[in-house]
């Protein structure tokens, strides 16, 4: 049957994120999933998509209602344009949107395609590629496949909680390790350990690195901006055990926020910890603000930092990027080795986008964070 008008009237009094047209006229029965047992169905048709998605929605820690459409993609292997500057050319996202909500994340436009919202929508309406393990294995197969490296984790976190209930990631390495196939992933979760035998047997072939992102240690500065990823303290956890077996993982920095986690003595106890949890390489990149990213960080910065929205509006007042002084400045407070592009992956590196302001920023004090 058609969604009703009572049945929508009710999810939006929950505090349901609206859809788009194309969604709310999706032909539904209502349902609920709990625990990976499905008692009822929902299905629903998304722009790119030929199949009907099935639709499973529950409440994610936090109690947060949370809605994943399963879909079956036609392909899994997305190609990075050349003019890119991402040092690799091949990505999965086994996810689209993501549950750990970070505030400065730059993939949340992307769900706009779906004709999803880029704020709560790209946190609460999760697209599934459920047959992903599968296609990726067909692909690798294929004669025109050159064995180039692939980068997970570069749009959203395959490694964010549902990849608990289903599990796809095993899939994906089992997939890489009988093809030998060189490949990387770049996470907030110490999730990654559960298939941490299956890294061990992909590094024992061919070229394998991680990475985990730890922006900030502190309490107050990690909720207010990532508000549903791990303990940042249990990421770093994890690069002491993967390192200690035989994975070279490294640390990204970032986004590093000027005001928010930029700090000296903030940064050098990340820089400390890494150190002893005998990270690789540390890296730190600087907050970039582009399309509806912008916006919602600027109101993010109302809510909870007003006193810094004169600052940012100075700083990216001409463009996503901040100016060319401040880069430097924050990437003077990440001292970590240098990598041969070839060795690098996405958040290894920052390169350079074209000047777009010749002043300085201006001085400023540092004070508490929040």
């Amino acid at each position: 049957m058609t969604l009703g008008g009572s049945l929508q009237a009710r999810m939006r009094s929950e505090g349901s994120p609206g859809f788009g047209p194309s969604v709310w006229n999706a032909n539904i029965r209502s349902v609920r999933w709990s625990n990976l047992s499905t008692e009822a169905e929902e299905v629903a048709r998304l722009p790119g998509y030929r199949d009907e998605a099935v639709v499973r929605h529950f409440e994610a820690p936090g109690a947060i209602q949370t809605r994943f459409y399963e879909v079956r993609a036609k392909s899994i292997l997305n190609h990075v344009p050349a003019v890119s500057q991402m040092p690799f050319r091949w990505t999965i996202n086994t996810f689209r949107g993501c549950t750990h909500a970070c505030v400065f994340c730059f993939a949340r436009p992307t769900h706009k395609y779906l004709d999803f919202d880029a704020g709560r929508d790209f946190e609460r309406e999760i697209v599934v590629k459920v047959n992903a393990p599968e296609l990726l294995r067909a692909e690798l197969a294929r004669p025109s496949w050159e064995g180039e490296h692939v980068a997970l984790g570069t749009n959203t976190d395959p490694y964010q909680w549902a990849e608990g209930r289903y599990r796809l990631m095993r899939g994906i390495w089992e997939a890489m390790r009988d093809a030998a196939n060189p490949c990387s992933i770049l996470t907030k979760s110490p999730l990654l350990l559960r298939d941490l035998d299956l890294m061990k047997e992909i590094a024992a072939r061919t070229e394998f690195g991680a990475a985990l992102s730890v922006p900030t240690l502190d309490e107050k500065a990690w909720r207010a901006t990532e508000p549903h990823t791990p303990n940042p303290r249990a990421r770093l956890e994890a690069v002491g055990e993967l390192t200690r077996a035989g994975i070279r993982t490294g640390v990204l920095i970032a986004p590093l926020m000027p005001g928010i986690n930029d700090a000296p003595e903030q940064v050098a106890r990340i820089l400390e910890l890494a150190s002893e949890a005998g990270a690789a390489y540390v890296s730190g990149i600087a907050l970039h603000l582009r399309g509806d990213v912008r916006g919602l960080f600027f109101d993010w910065l109302r809510s909870h930092r007003p006193d810094l929205l004169p600052l940012y509006k100075d700083l990216y007042r001409r463009g996503a990027y901040a100016p060319p002084e401040e880069r430097r400045r924050l990437a003077g407070l990440v001292k970590g080795p240098e990598l041969e592009p070839g060795a690098r992956m996405r958040g290894r590196i920052e390169r350079s986008p074209p000047e777009e302001r010749p002043e300085s920023p201006p001085r400023r004090s540092q004070g508490t964070l929040f």
